[in-house]
């Protein structure tokens, strides 16, 4: 069975930091480039960010660029998006993909609420 958890969300202050996790398992990790979208309150998907099958490969988009950070332990089975400098508008429920601009997979997701 494929799944795709992610966890690490929750409340943060403007200016705050958190760490999204996604573990994978039941599909053959290491070759797929792997995505972080998010969904805003009563908005469509938007893409954040993209990391290839190697690891040696990154893209954001502009609305998170130099604030954010995607990696992966391949070892682990595990892609992350750190968050750094996080504004009211990074408020979003937080997905894992499995691919770039197409998805095979996709995690339940989870919750970033960024509010003072």
């Amino acid at each position: 069975e494929v799944q795709l958890v992610e966890s690490g969300g929750g409340l943060v202050q403007p200016g705050g930091s958190l760490r999204l996790s996604c573990a994978a398992s039941g599909f053959t990790f290491n070759a797929y480039a792997m995505s972080w979208v998010r969904q805003a309150p009563g908005k469509g998907l938007e893409w954040v960010s993209g990391i290839n099958s190697g690891g040696d490969y990154t893209s954001y988009a502009d609305s998170v660029k130099g604030r954010f950070t995607i990696s992966r332990d391949s070892a682990k089975n595990t892609v992350f998006l750190q968050m750094n400098s996080l504004k009211p508008e990074d408020t979003a429920v937080y997905y894992c993909a499995a691919g770039i601009t197409t998805y095979d997979y996709w995690g339940r997701g989870t919750q970033v609420t960024v509010s003072s």
